[in-house]
């Protein structure tokens, strides 16, 4: 049977380290400080400030939190990707205005962030989906003229970099996830927010622990993450590369195969390290897609727009006309990628991709 996830022969692998890990945190007195991790991020992303929190969902809440992004406030966001992108403009009382991606990156598109932004405009989430990175100085320098703040939402990118610019580096403050589906993952989630502002950090600091400083001088959350949860990651930090280089080969091998089918792939170009946190393909149609669906059991990342999940029935939110965000929802299917699959179960889900469209 394939493995979708790798987590077991992961374990297996560096089940010693792991040991070693549990015996080294039921020795410790302190439960709850993260320096040691954090100044590992830090020095990876050259962030000058990380703040652990217990997702990134917190993160990217606070990111709008501490810049006073709230009611009649709008926020802008892509149409295309996990709720988290979205929910946290909402739970701040923000509005969220979702615009329409380019199909070839299945990025926000720079011409629906003109056409939505308005004087009420105040924030955008950017999202760096599936581990994919594209050139984004002109949105930088569009949000800079409008005086909108650019907010990373790199929860998937770990890893990647573009042009030598690395996901999580970029914008006023950035997030990265660490829940069980991604490249490097904690025990139970996790996540950090980052930034080179001081202010900024030491806001988040305070929010993270029920905003607590000498008392409670602010409304906060308990977004602690673990100590055992941050030295899972940090062991597992140590095998990015290895991990995201065999990615990127069982990425090529799919690419190759399917080449000459109606499929659309991603076709990473020169300038970027991607990092495959997902790999994705786009099919004709509805009908190709649940055939190759059910024979391998897979799953849609995303299998509707955000915008048309439930919950924006009751809550206030604006939308472009998002064509292509539902065209990619109805088309796209995700195929098992990560470090831990044979040669054989590649070669089994190729042929029966192929044999399907």
């Amino acid at each position: 049977m394939i493995s979708y996830d790798g987590w077991d022969r992961e374990y297996l692998k560096n089940k010693a380290a792991y040991l070693d890990i549990f015996d080294s945190f039921m020795s410790q007195l302190n439960y709850e400080n993260n320096e040691k991790f954090e100044d590992k991020i830090k020095h990876y992303t050259g962030r000058e400030h990380v703040v652990s929190v217990a997702s990134a969902t917190d993160a990217l809440g606070f990111s709008l939190a501490c810049h006073g992004v709230g009611p009649g406030d709008e926020v802008l966001v892509t149409d295309f990707s996990w709720i988290s992108s979205s929910s946290c403009i909402s739970m701040v009382g923000a509005t969220p205005v979702f615009c329409d991606i380019d199909l070839d990156t299945y990025h926000v598109s720079l011409d629906s962030i003109k056409r939505m932004t308005t004087e009420k405009t105040k924030a955008i989430i950017y999202t760096h989906l599936f581990g994919n990175m594209v050139d984004v100085t002109d949105i930088i320098e569009y949000c800079k003229e409008n005086k909108i703040w650019f907010i990373e939402d790199a929860a998937q990118s770990i890893g990647s970099s573009y042009d030598g610019t690395k996901a999580g580096s970029i914008g006023h403050c950035s997030s990265y996830s660490f829940n069980s589906n991604k490249v490097i993952a904690g025990i139970n989630g996790g996540g950090v927010f980052m930034t080179d502002n001081e202010s900024t950090a030491d806001t988040v600091r305070k929010l993270r622990r029920h905003g607590k400083d000498k008392d409670f001088n602010i409304l906060g959350h308990n977004s602690r993450m673990y100590v055992l949860n941050a030295m899972i990651i940090e062991q597992r930090m140590k095998n990015l590369v290895e991990t995201q280089t065999t990615r990127q080969e069982i990425a090529k091998r799919y690419n190759d195969a399917f080449s000459n089918l109606p499929i659309v792939t991603q076709q990473p170009n020169e300038l970027l390290n991607h990092n495959w946190h997902k790999y994705t393909i786009r099919l004709k149609d509805k009908d190709t897609r649940k055939k190759v669906k059910d024979k391998l059991g897979l799953s849609i990342h995303y299998e509707k727009p955000l915008s048309n999940n439930t919950m924006y029935l009751n809550i206030p939110h604006k939308k472009d006309k998002c064509v292509n965000s539902k065209l990619v929802s109805d088309t796209i299917v995700s195929l098992p990628i990560h470090a831990w699959l044979t040669d054989e179960e590649v070669e089994s889900i190729i042929t029966t991709v192929r044999s399907s469209v």
